[in-house]
């Protein structure tokens, strides 16, 4: 089919998509919770209930199986994650706003989390293998070219709007305009997406699909040191989970609260534009360095730069800059590191948990263990924050990232510890 053909006619916008409805729930909702006046224990706990549909979606993901068409899912998710944004819009002008705003972000999230599920087997079972490598750079650019949309251009959108018309009509105007984006997008795909919009069903039965499930988990958990791996990836993502919670709500609290004061668009300019670069460029050199002298001998240091973000918000608390060079450098630094090592966490899963009969299933298992793991952090960082204060909080966050270098001396690591070829230019 012409399509399948030209495949840059619709990988850009299925991954920007999935990008989009992603950092609305994770990043963004947060964000607006803090300038609408939500405290940040509540804002911790409740967006890390929200972050378990990415975490528990291998568990359903195999009875999307019993569809045929993965297409029928992506632009079903699409819709339903564009009704829900506009919503939202509606959500916050009703009395009990913030349960109602909850709600709505749980069926974006759920949403989103099948969207993930169907996109990538879509884009597995469109392309050959030589295809999915020559577009997987375009997967990547484009699902963190909405991070780059989200934080850099509707936060600013929304903080220019907040001087005009109020917090509350100015986060209504950006559901808006996000519902409509999205259903636009969501319309794009289903007529260019490979595929069908085909309603039948396969031969697989729920019975059959949940039988290989229970097989796929057993398998997993009886992996030699298999439970060491998993307390080592919990804590990778202990200190991570509470500062990226945290930190961008200490940018934006008031200095007499010991943040730094930042206005919603102070904060999109050095997240949505400086920080996200910064974490892109040490991400590439984070895998380059750690292909060139292989995970095990690469992860000490990826577990430093993993201390970086604390160690930098420490500094910021403690010294509270007030010039926009100064905080810009610090976030750029911060997000470098955090860019740098997070690559450990990806590459141990995929080389030291998830071999074995059921790889690409481990894969998502672990993974979601990861997600877990940045969930738990997440969800009682505010509480912490709330009794610590601000500094003392992000010097809890340095000692926090310990216990992950000490359980390195016991973890299982990869069978075949060398460093990568080198990949011709």
């Amino acid at each position: 089919m012409e399509q399948q053909k030209t495949p840059m006619r619709w990988v850009p916008t299925l991954y920007f998509v999935q990008g989009m409805q992603f950092f609305v729930v994770m990043l963004i909702a947060g964000l607006m919770f803090k300038n609408l006046g939500v405290e940040n224990d509540q804002i911790a706990r409740w967006t890390a209930v929200l972050g378990l549909a990415w975490a528990i979606k291998p568990l359903w993901s195999p009875f999307l199986e019993l569809a045929r068409s993965k297409k029928l899912i992506v632009v079903a998710a699409q819709y339903v994650g564009a009704v829900g944004l506009g919503l939202m819009a509606l959500a916050l002008h009703l009395p009990h706003w913030f349960g109602a705003a909850i709600i709505v972000l749980f069926l974006i999230a759920y949403a989103s989390a099948t969207h993930d599920i169907a996109c990538d087997g879509l884009y597995m079972s469109s392309l050959d293998e030589k295809r999915q490598a020559a577009y997987a750079g375009w997967q990547g650019a484009f699902f963190n070219g909405a991070r780059f949309f989200i934080t850099g251009v509707i936060l600013k959108l929304a903080g220019y709007l907040e001087g005009t018309m109020g917090a509350v009509n100015a986060w209504s105007t950006v559901f808006l305009a996000l519902a409509g984006l999205v259903a636009l997008l969501a319309t794009y795909n289903a007529r260019f997406l490979p595929g069908t919009l085909s309603t039948e069903h396969s031969e697989l039965t729920a019975s059959g699909v949940a039988a290989m499930l229970k097989e796929v988990v057993v398998d997993f958990f009886q992996k030699p040191g298999i439970w060491r791996a998993v307390l080592f990836i919990v804590m990778f993502r202990f200190a991570e989970g509470q500062v990226q919670t945290i930190g961008p709500l200490f940018l934006l609290e008031a200095r007499d609260k010991g943040g730094l004061g930042l206005t919603t668009g102070q904060v999109a300019d050095v997240y949505g534009w400086v920080g996200t670069g910064s974490f892109l460029v040490g991400s590439v050199l984070g895998g380059w360095v750690t292909s060139r002298l292989s995970l095990k001998r690469a992860m000490p240091l990826l577990l430093v730069a993993m201390s970086v973000p604390n160690v930098t918000f420490y500094y910021l608390a403690s010294q509270l800059p007030a010039d926009m060079p100064h905080i810009a450098a610090a976030v750029g630094i911060e997000m470098f590191g955090y860019g740098f090592g997070f690559v450990g966490m990806i590459l141990y899963i995929m080389q030291a948990v998830a071999p074995g009969r059921f790889q690409t299933a481990h894969y998502a298992l672990g993974s979601g263990v990861m997600q877990l793991g940045f969930i738990f952090a997440k969800s009682i960082s505010g509480d912490i924050q709330i009794a610590m204060g601000y500094e003392h909080f992000f010097a809890w966050t340095i000692g926090c990232g310990l216990p992950a270098l000490l359980l390195l001396l016991w973890v299982p690591m990869p069978r075949k510890d060398v460093a990568a070829e080198p990949v011709p230019a």
